[in-house]
């Protein structure tokens, strides 16, 4: 099922997790709508990196979310948030550096530029999140930073 030019319901719901693990990641029904919004963030991310974008984690069912290491209060568990790459734009941190001023303009609620355990990525959200100081952040083995950080 397509969800915009670019996104379909299957790549929002891949994982390797699910997968290896013989999980369902099927979101309910009622949880569609959001992750065409979600999509729809991803295309105006799409457009202005002028890139196709890589999502590497979307929607995550419950117990998905919870063997992936995903706090109950996930996004990805409520069809809000992706994690993506665009290596023909550049790194994580290149792709945050650029999307960090244009959140409000782009619809992304919420951008964290993430570098866990050796991998990069980029987690953008529909959800804006309660705390302001939140909305632009980087997390890292050493905890999490306001605004976009150089990784090391």
């Amino acid at each position: 099922m397509k969800l915009t030019q670019h996104f379909s319901l299957a790549e929002l719901t891949a994982s390797a997790t699910a997968q290896r693990l013989g999980l369902d990641n099927t979101p309910a029904p009622e949880l569609v709508p959001r992750l065409v919004l979600t999509a729809e963030m991803l295309e105006r991310i799409r457009t202005t990196l002028g890139v196709p974008v890589t999502v590497t984690s979307g929607y995550r069912a419950p117990r998905v979310n919870h063997a992936v290491g995903g706090v109950t209060s996930s996004d990805h568990a409520q069809g809000h948030a992706a994690d993506i790459v665009a290596p023909g734009y550049g790194s994580p941190f290149e792709v945050a550096r650029l999307l960090a001023p244009l959140v409000s303009t782009l619809g992304i609620g919420q951008l964290i530029l993430e570098g866990i355990k050796g991998k990069q990525w980029v987690h953008v959200s529909t959800r804006t999140p309660e705390k302001l100081a939140n909305r632009v952040i980087t997390i890292t083995d050493a905890g999490a930073r306001v605004g976009i950080q150089v990784l090391a």
